[in-house]
């Protein structure tokens, strides 16, 4: 079903992105990747992808936190593939700290990339989308877009922001066969969570493996990662036609995170 769709996926170059990109690819799907790192190791995934999966690849590096690159980006991808199907909103940064020491500057950073960015993306997209009369419009937020942890105070408020926003573009177009969604993970197993992992192994003077264990046993019931291809499951779900009655959902995978 979908095959020869076109996908925008950001914050795509590693990680759960990486994972998404994958799964719609293996359907058929042609990206546009988004996101930071090595140009020449960007342009092997590219044609990696390109020659696994059969599909077309490109790539844009604009910087979520500004809204003109933004748009540009919208535009590239709707000029090199002719149309965006499928949006997913998947970049994302992060830094702990206690409210009142939190820096102003990784506040509006964190505010701009985890929370504007899905704003910018969805506006810039949504013309597009209404002319073809079809859209998936996915928004990666996180189970602390349901409930909230200490020193993530713009992570959290970030994220509880994402599910609003969902809700309200859900609601706005559900007359349409426009869609939008939000998947919320828990702990996923990404070089941001595995730099949480190192931080805390050092800070505590243990193994990596017993401050992974530790991380997972205080929030996570299941005590074992998602993976970025299960997330990207659940994207194929939600742009399938089972999901056509999805609207404003916020689908968890959190291994029981929120059940308790």
């Amino acid at each position: 079903m979908l095959k020869g769709k076109t996908a925008l996926i950001t914050g795509s170059t590693s990680g759960i992105g990486l994972g998404i990109a994958r799964q719609l690819a293996s359907e058929g799907v042609d990206l546009v990747l988004n996101g930071f790192g090595d140009q020449a190791e960007i342009d092997r995934l590219l044609a990696d992808i390109a020659t696994e999966f059969k599909v077309k690849t490109s790539f844009h590096g604009a910087d979520m936190s500004k809204p003109a690159e933004i748009r540009a980006m919208i535009a590239f991808a709707v000029e090199k593939l002719g149309r965006i199907d499928i949006l997913v909103n998947n970049a994302g940064i992060q830094h702990t700290c206690a409210v009142d020491d939190f820096p102003d500057d990784r506040w509006d950073a964190i505010m701009a990339i985890n929370l504007s960015a899905n704003f910018h993306s969805i506006k810039a997209v949504l013309p597009h989308m209404k002319k073809n009369d079809w859209g998936r419009i996915i928004n990666i937020a996180s189970v602390h877009g349901l409930v909230g942890s200490v020193n993530k105070s713009a992570y959290v408020a970030a994220k509880h922001g994402v599910l609003g926003l969902t809700k309200v573009v859900a609601l706005e177009n559900a007359r349409s066969n426009i869609t939008c969604n939000a998947i919320c993970p828990g702990w996923v197993l990404t070089p941001l969570v595995q730099k949480q992992i190192d931080d805390r192994a050092a800070r505590e003077h243990c193994t990596a493996d017993h401050a992974k264990m530790a991380m997972l046993s205080e929030k996570q019931p299941s005590c074992e990662f998602a993976t970025p291809e299960q997330i990207g499951g659940i994207v194929l779900f939600l742009c399938s036609d089972s999901a056509r009655q999805m609207q404003g959902a916020c689908i968890t995978a959190d291994g029981g995170w929120t059940a308790q």
